[in-house]
């Protein structure tokens, strides 16, 4: 049987005098065809794609990245943008064939302005996350993206995913996170956006082509952000529920009971936790009394001081008295909130130590969650006893990470190449409920065929419209997406 994960997409290998233009453009520190430089920047996060280069590109600015592909359109060169190869999906990493060019945004990452008055931030592509959040922090300033890979993830590729984390429930994902954008079209124009305006009503909204477009409509080559308030009253809880039908009603009482400042309601199933405690170091069991399903929480203010203990006592009070849960614990420190949310990152890391994982990122209605997660799970189950799922993740709106760990004793390569046959499973399952199939990991070579069958034909021509009209030549990003 053929390798899923292989493509059959071939290509013919770049002119060497094309290559020397565009090793000229960026000079000796922008250009790298080192075996041992390009090697981790080759392999997907996952370990399932391995790719090939014919140059990696490292422009230093936003007219090297307009000169460079604009030599590549002359020479129909094809290019793979890449931001810090965390993506999920196989979208940031070549084809086998290396015929294409890796063009890395990591030399472009300067933060170019912060405006706390007007509570913006305009940075380059290649800012990694975590430095964003700091350089908001420095301002008193929050900016809200969360995710587990922040130390190493970079904002033009959190964009051009449409990324989302663990604070999607209130700020929203990455679209409603972006006022502006600059980015480099197919033919090497460079289209300004980036203006900060909350409203403007002028027209299409051309930025959100870019936002989740993965590379294949053009470079994300800078953008303004939009920040808010610092907070400075955090709450954060882990409750254990009453049982897994209990977290919708709980996340209605929660956003009563804080005035609906929610920042955060993740899902933790036991057995992930017990993958946590057996194989990350410092991590313990949070409650006196093992439960089937436990729930991190966090309310957050803006004030010192501002009323939200209290607020979190009283919706504890509530839901214990509803029975919609059984025990709960409130940090009553920093380091104590610090090791609640270590839990929520161990949980995934622990699987690392269980074997190989087949991994959904799937959306459904909120309060179709619970029903998603029996359903599904009894599907798997049957599928392939001694399956071990792990749904957990951001239950709060509705995206749900069913990771499966695989049966105890199954040779690895073995168990992965049923990754196809699971998702049909699970998927099938998400269309039924009115879901997706990817809620903020993107699309990718991973899903490209599995959208067809999931999204309607008027939706997928559409998209290869969009595609054909700004990427006539199909240099950007092929093969990925659409």
């Amino acid at each position: 049987m053929a390798d899923w994960r292989t493509s059959d997409i071939t290509a013919v290998p770049p002119a060497p005098e094309a290559l020397d233009r565009i090793r000229a453009i960026v000079g000796p520190k922008g250009w790298s065809d080192d075996p041992a430089v390009l090697e981790p920047l080759l392999l997907d996060r996952r370990g399932l794609f391995v790719g090939k280069t014919a140059l990696l590109v490292r422009p230093a600015s936003t007219q090297e990245v307009s000169d460079v592909v604009r030599v590549c359109a002359e020479h129909d060169i094809a290019i793979v943008p890449q931001g810090g190869n965390t993506g999920l999906v196989a979208g940031g990493v070549p084809h086998e064939h290396g015929a294409e060019i890796l063009l890395s945004l990591s030399r472009m990452n300067r933060v170019r302005l912060v405006d706390p008055a007007d509570y913006t931030m305009t940075v380059e592509a290649g800012c990694v996350l975590a430095d964003i959040q700091v350089a908001a922090e420095k301002v008193d300033r929050l900016f809200p993206l969360s995710l587990g890979a922040e130390g190493s993830c970079q904002i033009g590729g959190n964009i051009s995913t449409n990324a989302g984390g663990v604070a999607v429930l209130h700020y929203g994902n990455m679209r409603e996170l972006v006022l502006g954008l600059e980015a480099v079209l197919p033919d090497g124009q460079v289209w300004n956006g980036l203006r900060g305006l909350r409203k403007d009503n002028t027209g299409y909204d051309i930025k959100q082509l870019f936002i989740g477009g993965e590379g294949t409509l053009g470079v994300v080559t800078a953008a303004v952000l939009k920040l808010f308030p610092l907070p400075k009253d955090l709450q954060t809880a882990i409750v254990g529920l009453r049982d897994l039908d209990a977290a919708v009603p709980l996340l209605a009482a929660a956003r009563t009971a804080s005035g609906d400042a929610v920042t955060s309601l993740e899902l933790i199933p036991r057995l992930s936790l017990e993958f946590a405690i057996k194989h990350i170091h410092g991590v313990t069991d949070p409650l006196s009394e093992p439960h089937d399903f436990y729930v991190l929480v966090e309310f957050s203010g803006a004030r010192p001081g501002g009323g939200m203990a209290e607020n979190m006592t009283a919706f504890l009070e509530d839901a214990f008295h509803q029975e919609m849960i059984s025990d709960a614990v409130v940090a009553q420190s920093e380091a104590q909130r610090a090791a609640f949310w270590r839990i929520r990152e161990a949980i995934v890391e622990a699987q690392l130590h269980e074997g190989g994982s087949i991994k959904h990122d799937i959306s459904v209605p909120a309060d179709r969650s619970p029903e998603f997660i029996r359903r599904a799970v009894a599907a798997v189950t049957q599928a392939m006893p001694g399956i071990r799922p792990l749904p957990f993740g951001h239950i709060g709106d509705g995206n749900i990470h069913l990771n499966l760990s695989q049966p105890q004793g199954m040779d690895r390569d073995e168990y992965i190449a049923q990754w196809p046959r699971m998702n049909r499973i699970v998927h099938d399952i998400v269309a039924d409920l009115g879901g997706s199939i990817s809620a903020e990991h993107g699309i990718g070579r991973l899903k490209r065929e599995e959208i067809t069958r999931y999204k309607s034909e008027l939706e997928i021509d559409l998209m290869r419209r969009i595609k054909a009209a700004l990427d006539p030549r199909g240099i950007m990003n092929p093969g990925k997406v659409v």
